[in-house]
């Protein structure tokens, strides 16, 4: 089955649509560009030159893939965009290609992009990740399979976001969010394990004990990081809670640090009041 090409749009001779490939009204389709068979590209959607996706993507309207890198000095020669398979990009969805010749921004397979979501340049985003409207990536993050990102979140340069991890909507990352775990959208730290994400994800009832026990070791024992990273790596070696290890073993950013309990403060405490009718002054007492 041939490509459907509407005649309002443009795509250059020089790009390759695979086999039932649509391009919907003004849609714009630069040189180089490749597209595995049976994707849609709606109306006003742009591919940039250069970039490849794979089989069975949704491009929503508006939206850009193959942007040029936004830095104040542009390289001269950039890298490229590669797509993989079932992916969706809604409306006004930006991808920018890579910084330098020879490297590449990544998307895996089975990812949904949101209205307005933003991918800058050099990023890899494994696969089936959910990015929320207006969640915003800088350059070199990195986004691992099945994490989700909730409305709004920034996420700073050269950080990584871990397999399962739940950031909540608006949140600021600029550290390391490490694997299963959730982020408070208010606070911007860690407040726990992404157990309904791990749940769906099949996670066992003795998984989740282990990633329990090994998330109050990391979070609560109270040992200097180095004595904390060789005890993790001796005591938690089955195949879900040694990603934290692996995880902790690399990156430069930082960690994202666990939300305090509450603060305790003065409430007040109404007295008694006489016998004799006298008024009395309120005493103060501390909880928490």
């Amino acid at each position: 089955m041939l490509a459907q090409v509407h005649p309002l749009s443009y795509v250059s001779p020089d790009a390759e649509l695979g086999a039932g490939t649509t391009v919907g009204p003004f849609a714009v389709i630069e040189e180089n560009v490749q597209t595995g068979p049976n994707c849609s590209i709606h109306a006003h959607a742009v591919l940039k030159r250069g970039i490849q996706l794979g089989a069975d993507n949704i491009v929503g309207e508006y939206a850009v893939l193959g942007g040029e890198p936004q830095h104040i000095v542009p390289p001269e020669m950039t890298g490229g965009l590669t797509i993989g398979h079932r992916n969706v990009f809604r409306e006004h969805v930006t991808i920018h290609r890579a910084m330098r010749a020879g490297a590449e921004t990544v998307i895996g397979d089975g990812n949904l992009l949101m209205v307005n979501a933003h991918v800058a340049h050099d990023c890899l985003l494994e696969s089936q990740i959910i990015l929320a409207n207006n969640v915003m990536l800088a350059g070199h993050v990195e986004v691992q399979s099945r994490a989700y990102l909730g409305g709004a979140v920034g996420v700073h340069q050269f950080c990584r976001v871990g397999t399962l991890a739940m950031i909540g909507g608006q949140a600021r990352v600029t550290k390391d969010v490490p694997p299963y775990v959730t982020v408070d959208g208010d606070s911007s730290c860690i407040v726990g394990l992404n157990l309904v994400g791990l749940r769906r994800g099949g996670f066992s009832v003795e998984e989740l004990g282990e990633l329990k026990d090994a998330y109050r070791f990391i979070y609560r024992s109270g040992l200097l990081w180095s004595d904390l990273q060789e005890q993790m790596r001796q005591r938690f070696t089955s195949t879900c809670t040694s990603a934290f290890s692996k995880f902790f073993a690399v990156g430069n950013r930082g960690f994202t640090p666990e939300r305090r309990g509450p603060v305790a403060r003065s409430i007040i405490k109404l007295p008694e009041i006489p016998s004799d009718g006298s008024p009395a002054a309120p005493t103060l007492r501390k909880t928490g």
